[in-house]
């Protein structure tokens, strides 16, 4: 709730700064409403480090969130109306040969400036009647001061300058080579030639995913099978994918050495299975099946599974009875003992490096019997352990700093039988006030994907949940520091790291995504699609993966400011509907159409640029897609990303996009440009195949000022670069993949000052 009242307090400070010109009418008001605000923050701050979730201090803190809400619609919406009447005037005055005077275009303004003053008296007076019902039904007396809470400030997280010591990873799991060894066993690697099936069973946060990840990168087990795969299934799921992930282990030789990305997209199941079967047949193969919710996700798989050659199936269930069903041999996995319970946790809360043993561990003899007392509330789940330790070790090292935590457990746990959710939850609470929507952003994303650091700190950046320290950090840098904080706390888990040790992916542990999303839906901080039917309804934000009717909704979505989801193309009126959410800061839309279509075409409309809010627009549509030259009017845009996309005409007004931070146009992207001028190939940045770009890249000298992330795939008439490089100033990061020899021999070879700054930042593949 604070981080909530802070972002807007900010914004109104950098509108304040950036914007006079246009509150200048209004300025008592909302210097008025933003020193409220700040109170009011502060003193969320506090009632957020307390242990007491009393009603009327969530009564009372619901009022002021909905009152920040409202102040920040309206003076959203009186940006947009000036942009409308700001582009109605040019439109209106094109024929006039004369600059008009300040003041009657002051004087256009004046009505909407009245009304806004207006409506912001009205939130004043009502955040002046909700601070009054503060005092007059005791507010304050419901909370509970407790010191066991963070109050850390975002200055105080570790930068990734100071190097912490590495963290357990999920590898270094204790109590699992025992697990590990029975499960290779039921495997029988040297035993029978048909297909095998393994199933390990048991409940959530007991570490199925861990020992399955364990043998399926053990050496012997990887000596043995010629194809190996790891599918996450969760509940939401399609064949396709599944076969599509078997696949992707070597495309060539399973879809021919002519298939190309598009195609393989557009295979249907059954084209796709055949093939995936075909390729299996000569091999001997492991498929790991994790987390199967539904005994259908085997009953059509196993139809494109040969069982010959001794091949074998993993499964992770919840589910007993999926197990039965599947005909597989039963490992029940049992919760960790005493021993275990307590190397695991002493790993977590004190770590000493990834690849420490337990006898270079030590817990103070004064933390011993806490510690114990804390291990045993976990009743032997790893998840709850790795949370608790990852919790206790950003904590005092006193005996009364854990007894405060201990007393904390134990009533989370006395609010429920579910233990593990308990601990989970108090871990959530421990966060800092900045930290908790960086957590719940997570709960957007579908159950067990994989996603990318850099997508999810470029998200954070457009809701404003990261701000710069200063002038010496930039807002990613930041989110790194979140990022790496929430790992370190053991809220998410590493996938992949890059070769420097930032994170390059990360998956949620599908427990805590739960508890993300029980916490957003709580204080309203996102809706996903399965509760957006119940009305009252107009959330800010919206998550609505694989929606078939969205489209009804979003008219009533007046104050919408993310919108997240995949729908099927066509839906009635879909960006007719649309238009209303013209606040949107966030827009990742992914639109799909039926397979019969051959090169399906889409056409943007015009009215996408009316989304002048907009800070991060990712978009995946059919196989061809054009741009209106309206998209040169989201002045606010910070990232673009068009990755995947196959065909794209964009427009020469992306230029205007000065805030442009991050520009992505990934594989097998045709860039087309219809203009004269050859210099205009500025625009051209993060784009691979271009046939009608033939040897070098021109950028102007004022294109893209913003302009920090450069991607380039597959240009391989491109000779030039390195010299047109210079002139994007704030160029952080270019990455070259599969490009001309002459170009790389280019860049290595150029001698001189002002190129290896450029070398530095480049990554070449």
């Amino acid at each position: 709730m604070a981080e909530t009242i802070t972002f807007f307090v900010d914004k109104l400070s950098n509108l304040a700064i950036q914007e006079a010109s246009l509150f200048g009418g209004v300025e008592g008001q909302i210097s008025l409403l933003r020193n409220e605000l700040e109170w009011i923050s502060l003193f969320l701050e506090e009632a957020s480090a307390t242990s007491n979730d009393g009603r009327r201090l969530k009564l009372w803190m619901n009022q002021i969130r909905d009152a920040a809400y409202d102040a920040e619609d309206v003076i959203d919406e009186f940006i947009v109306r000036l942009e409308h009447q700001r582009q109605r005037r040019l439109q209106n005055l094109k024929f006039l040969t004369v600059v008009l005077p300040t003041c009657v275009i002051f004087a256009d303004k004046l009505p909407l400036i009245h009304e806004l003053d207006g409506r912001m008296k009205e939130i004043n007076v009502k955040i002046e009647k909700i601070l009054a019902n503060k005092s007059r039904y005791c507010v304050e007396n419901a909370m509970m001061p407790s010191g066991a809470w963070s109050s850390s400030s975002p200055n105080e997280v570790v930068t990734w300058g100071e190097k912490r010591l590495p963290i357990v990873e999920e590898a270094d799991v204790v109590g699992m080579k025992d697990e590990a060894e029975a499960v290779k066993e039921m495997l029988k690697i040297n035993g029978e030639l048909e297909r095998g099936v393994v199933a390990i069973v048991g409940m959530g946060g007991l570490g199925k995913t861990t020992l399955a990840k364990k043998i399926y990168n053990d050496p012997d087990v990887n000596r043995h099978f010629q194809c190996r795969a790891l599918l996450y299934v969760s509940q939401v799921y399609t064949i396709q994918e599944l076969l599509m992930g078997i696949a992707k282990k070597d495309f060539k030789t399973v879809l021919g050495q002519e298939a190309e990305t598009k195609e393989i997209r557009d295979m249907g199941e059954n084209e796709l299975g055949k093939k995936v079967c075909e390729y299996l047949e000569k091999r001997r193969y492991l498929i790991v099946l994790d987390d199967v919710w539904s005994i259908q996700v085997w009953n059509r798989l196993c139809l494109y599974l040969p069982e010959s050659n001794g091949s074998r199936v993993l499964i992770t269930t919840r589910n007993e009875q999926i197990a039965l069903d599947a005909y597989a041999k039963l490992y029940r996995l049992r919760p960790l003992g005493e021993k275990e319970s307590w190397e695991l946790f002493l790993k977590k809360t004190f770590p000493t490096g990834s690849r420490s043993t337990i006898s270079q561990v030590e817990c103070p003899a004064e933390l011993e019997d806490v510690g114990k007392k804390i291990t045993g509330k976990c009743k032997g789940l790893p998840l709850a352990i790795v949370v608790s330790g990852g919790l206790l070790s950003r904590k005092e090292k006193t005996p009364s700093s854990w007894e405060k935590i201990l007393k904390s457990m134990e009533w989370h746990l006395s609010q429920g039988p579910e233990s593990c959710l308990g601990i989970l939850a108090l871990s959530y609470r421990d966060l800092p006030y900045f930290l908790k929507s960086c957590f719940l952003y997570f709960g957007v994303f579908p159950e067990d994907c994989e996603i990318k650091a850099s997508k999810l700190i470029q998200m954070w950046i457009a809701e404003g949940f990261v701000q710069a320290r200063g002038e010496e950090t930039v807002e990613e840098d930041v989110g790194e520091d979140y990022l790496e904080e929430l790992i370190h706390r053991s809220m998410i888990q590493v996938v992949k790291r890059k070769w420097d040790g930032r994170v390059k992916s990360y998956r949620m542990h599908d427990l805590l995504r739960d508890l993300a999303i029980s916490k957003a839906k709580d204080s309203k901080f996102f809706e996903v699609r399965g509760n957006i039917f119940a009305y009252p309804f107009n959330p800010r934000r919206l998550i609505a993966h694989d929606s078939q009717n969205i489209s009804q909704h979003l008219s009533n979505c007046h104050h919408l400011r993310s919108l997240i989801c995949s729908i099927h193309i066509p839906q009635v009126n879909f960006w007719s509907c649309l238009r209303s959410a013209k606040l949107l800061t966030v827009l990742d839309l992914t639109l799909t159409v039926d397979r019969g279509i051959k090169r399906p075409e889409m056409k943007l409309p015009k009215e996408i640029g009316e989304f002048i809010h907009l800070k991060y627009f990712r978009f995946l549509g059919p196989s061809q897609t054009r741009f209106p030259w309206s998209i040169g009017r989201l002045i606010n845009l910070e990232t673009l990303d068009l990755r995947y996309n196959f065909y794209l005409d964009i427009p020469f007004s992306i230029l205007k996009l000065h805030q442009l931070r991050h520009l992505y146009l990934g594989f097998h992207t045709m860039f087309r440009m219809q203009i004269r001028d050859q210099r205009c190939f500025s625009s051209h940045l993060g784009i691979d195949k271009m046939t009608n770009l033939q040897t070098k890249l021109i950028v102007e000298e004022s294109a893209l000022p913003s302009l920090k992330t450069l991607q380039i795939y597959q240009c391989y008439e491109m000779e030039k670069l390195l010299h047109q490089l210079q002139k994007l100033k704030s160029l952080q990061q270019v990455k070259l993949e599969d490009m001309n020899d002459s170009l790389i021999e280019e860049i290595k070879n150029t001698k001189g000052e002002e190129f290896d700054k450029i070398r530095l930042i480049t990554s070449i593949t």
